[in-house]
């Protein structure tokens, strides 16, 4: 099966979340990509920010699977783009990355931002990464920069 390298860094990194909407990754590595900065309004997205860095999850998904998970109503709006992708020891992967155009952006969802917050932690992001998710929880950032 044509399986594609996808750059996740909201809620779908949790592979059980993928399994339950019957989308089984044949890949799964913790990476960052530079160059972006999460956002959290009603839903993830990663905005284009100099200097910033994001981290998440690069999974092999198959292409029908892929076209099953961003047919949802909620992330129909997504776009692919290209990234690149740093994976531990010195390693770099080229993907695709799934954002909200910034037009798009809107609202807060403390519910996510929490789950983030939790999934990001039980993954073992660095700390300073799992702080600008908890400033954007409890409304400390300002999520539109």
């Amino acid at each position: 099966m044509d399986d594609v390298s996808v750059f996740f860094y909201g809620l779908f990194m949790d592979e059980a979340l993928l399994a339950s909407k019957d989308v089984h990754p044949t890949r799964s590595a913790i990476g960052y990509v530079d160059g972006f900065r999460l956002h959290i309004g009603e839903r993830a997205s990663l905005l284009p920010e100099a200097g910033s860095r994001a981290y998440g999850v690069l999974m092999d998904v198959a292409r029908p699977d892929l076209a099953k998970l961003y047919s949802d109503a909620g992330v129909a709006d997504y776009e692919p783009e290209p990234v690149t992708v740093y994976l531990p020891g010195d390693v770099t992967a080229e993907a695709v990355c799934y954002n909200l155009p910034a037009s798009k952006l809107t609202g807060t969802n403390p519910e996510y931002a929490a789950a983030l917050l939790e999934l990001s932690g039980r993954l073992g992001f660095p700390a300073p990464y799992v702080d600008h998710i908890e400033r954007m929880l409890l409304g400390c950032e300002d999520t539109d920069s």
